[in-house]
């Protein structure tokens, strides 16, 4: 009975079926194509605020099935044909959580790569983005289903959904978002050519102690392997790397 229920309800749910399930996935790429229109294309803007759009996009699209979750089957006593039938209902509302995510989850995740596209995410922070899609996910799903079934006999039952699904699921936001702000750049590297040359440099800054790289090591690191690709960063000129090291000034 349960794998019938889970068909049932997955042919309700799925996307492109003609209810109107595809709506969610279909807004989902609608925000994340128009983002660059209102902050412009600068990819460095995009990358670092694309995540978070992502995010508040998953949040939003979430809503917009929580109508039709339970209110219909409510509406035409099919829960109630189900208790009948000895059925209880905690069982028939892990089915209906399973195909809500199953029609809602596995979308939005394939929706990530041309969202990522448009907004300038990859690397390290496309793959944090999707795994913390796939663990929140199913946690919006939940909710959108605890508050369907609080909501369905309300006459304004719709428009009371979505105000009390936003600061419910506020927390998930919250852990989605704050992992991709943990996320540092990474600093470029020393080729094997360059070693010689900080060993030097550590003998001259005092022995090789810096406790966490935070001093002198820790830019003469820094300024050796910016010379070496040909930026010009600030910390080869300062004023606490030795005097043979220093980049010219700039006239």
């Amino acid at each position: 009975m349960i794998a019938a229920l889970l068909r049932r309800d997955l042919a309700q749910f799925f996307p492109f079926t003609g209810s109107g399930a595809a709506l969610p996935t279909v807004f989902f790429v609608a925000v994340a194509m128009l983002f660059p229109f209102a902050v412009g294309p600068d990819a460095n803007v995009l990358a670092r605020t694309g995540g978070g759009v992502v995010w508040i996009a998953a949040l939003l699209a979430a809503i917009l099935p929580l109508e039709k979750l339970v209110a219909r089957d409510i509406a035409l006593g099919f829960f109630d044909q189900l208790r009948l039938r000895g059925m209880a209902e905690e069982a028939m509302m892990a089915v209906r959580l399973l195909a809500h995510w199953l029609s809602f989850g596995p979308p939005l995740l394939l929706a990530c790569l041309p969202a990522a596209a448009l907004l300038k995410i990859e690397g390290e922070t496309f793959r944090i983005l999707v795994l913390g899609l796939l663990a929140g996910t199913p946690g919006l799903a939940a909710i959108g289903l605890m508050i369907a079934a609080l909501t369905a006999s309300l006459r304004a039952g719709a428009a009371l959904s979505g105000l009390l699904l936003i600061p419910l699921a506020l927390p998930i936001l919250i852990f989605g978002a704050g992992a991709l702000a943990r996320q540092r750049p990474s600093e470029p590297r020393l080729r094997r050519r360059d070693k010689p040359a900080l060993r030097r440099a550590r003998t001259v800054c005092g022995g090789g102690r810096d406790p966490g790289g935070k001093g002198k090591l820790g830019r003469l690191h820094f300024a050796i392997a910016s010379r070496r690709r040909g930026n010009p960063e600030p910390h080869a000129t300062g004023p606490g790397l030795p005097r043979r090291l220093r980049r010219p000034a700039m006239t």
